[in-house]
């Protein structure tokens, strides 16, 4: 019977999704995490404890074990786990992508550097230190990359839009640097990586946005799913809300989208396995926000059903383990997600309303992840949503009016968090 090794932070959405793909195909089981004891509904899964923190050593200790019992395929399922799981591959001679490309999807300013350099649209960057002063940067900043307004501050290593702040003059600037220069001081090294100390700033790209889910197979792009997101995101923050699936966008765009997005793994040395894209579109074109080496986060590959109601990640897994796949093709109805957003800071007390949001026609599940007692804090301090709406659907539009209506049925009892609040919850989305 096939082995996964299942990389899991400590926290995060992705778990059960793999496991119960990893029980539908008879596959044994072993998870990787810092702390395997936390970790919950494991059922018959074996615990390896792993440091992420020193790759060589969580490396080592895979290879030690899998002398004893095999590993046939490892999957990381979040951009912490993505690079451990290139280089566990490697050193157990399973298919796998690059470290290199994989390390390069996981840092936005080397990927931008990599795309720039092979002619993929990405927005003019320059990369500056959390020491530099804000107040400097507008005249001394190196030519040809100039600070324009608008433009985009954010970490080089985080996710779901967390640090994230647009700016429109010198003084928005100013106040965007320090805000996500005092973020990164205080969700600490652990959580930011290699992007501790480094602020990216780059042109604010304007246009619709979309989200790409695909699969690559000896480096030719599969696109499995292009999700629409309808709602702005124009700033000052980036809070993702609705995706919605098939695009309405006209088949040609969808065909320069794709194009774009195999362009830029290519660039990357991506060859192998899921990658999700965020691209923005407008009259200059299409152009590449981020390429990552995993498939997409949170609750909202619960949307993507496909031959066989097969989940997202059972096609993961049935990629990597050369295990036929029946189609690819998407399930015909249309569908959504809506990462449910945080209306304001302070701490959950209550939700209202599930009953209600559920009978709206379309609404196929609800989940609400976070807990009464837990602080709430928006973006762009916040690390998670307070949850996920799955809709289904004849159309996109009727998915999307489902959505809109199972929100609004919605209410949030939140009290003020008290004075001494405590830092940011690290989620893997």
């Amino acid at each position: 019977m096939p082995r996964l090794l299942l990389l899991l932070p400590t926290t995060t959405y992705r778990a059960e999704a793999f496991l119960q793909a990893a029980r539908s195909l008879k596959l044994d089981v072993v998870v990787g995490s810092k702390r395997a004891a936390t970790l919950e509904d494991l059922g018959d899964a074996v615990s390896l404890p792993l440091n992420w923190r020193d790759l060589d050593e969580a490396v080592r200790s895979v290879v030690t074990f899998a002398r004893s019992t095999p590993i046939h395929v490892v999957v990381g399922v979040d951009d912490h786990t993505t690079v451990v799981a290139a280089a566990i591959s490697a050193a157990l001679g399973l298919p796998h992508n690059p470290v290199s490309a994989v390390a390069a999807a996981r840092n936005k300013h080397r990927m931008r550097e990599l795309l720039s350099v092979q002619g993929v649209p990405v927005p003019r960057f320059v990369l500056f230190s959390t020491d530099d002063d804000p107040k400097t940067l507008i005249a001394t900043s190196p030519t040809p990359l100039p600070i324009a307004f608008p433009c985009v501050v954010k970490p080089i290593s985080l996710s779901a839009s967390c640090g994230v702040i647009r700016a429109n003059n010198r003084d928005e600037f100013v106040a965007a640097f320090r805000r996500l220069a005092a973020l990164l001081e205080k969700l600490g090294t652990e959580t930011v990586g290699e992007g501790a100390g480094k602020i990216l700033v780059e042109d604010f790209v304007p246009g619709l946005e979309v989200a790409l889910e695909g699969l690559l197979t000896d480096g030719k792009l599969q696109v499995l799913a292009l999700f629409d997101k309808p709602d702005p995101l124009d700033g000052p923050f980036f809070e993702e809300t609705i995706y919605v699936t098939p695009s309405r966008l006209p088949a040609a765009v969808q065909r320069e989208i794709a194009s774009c997005a195999a362009r830029a793994a290519r660039a990357l040395g991506l060859r192998e396995g899921p990658v999700h894209g965020e691209l923005r579109v407008n009259d200059r074109g299409v152009w590449v926000i981020e390429i990552a080496a995993r498939s997409i986060g949170g609750r909202c590959s619960r949307t993507l059903r496909f031959a066989a109601d097969m989940s997202l990640e059972e096609v993961i897994l049935r990629h990597n383990l050369r295990m036929d796949i029946p189609s690819l093709a998407r399930e015909g109805r249309a569908a959504g997600v809506m990462m449910v957003p945080i209306p304001r800071a302070g701490m959950l007390e209550e939700v209202r309303g599930h009953e209600e949001a559920l009978a709206v026609p379309g609404i196929e599940d609800l989940e609400i992840t976070a807990q009464p007692g837990d602080e709430l804090v928006p973006l762009p301090e916040g690390t998670r949503y307070l949850g996920f709406l799955i809709a289904r659907g004849k159309t996109p539009e009727a998915v999307e009016a489902a959505l809109r209506d199972a929100h609004r049925k919605l209410k949030f009892i939140i009290t003020p968090a008290p004075v001494q609040s405590q830092r940011p919850r690290a989620m893997s989305f």
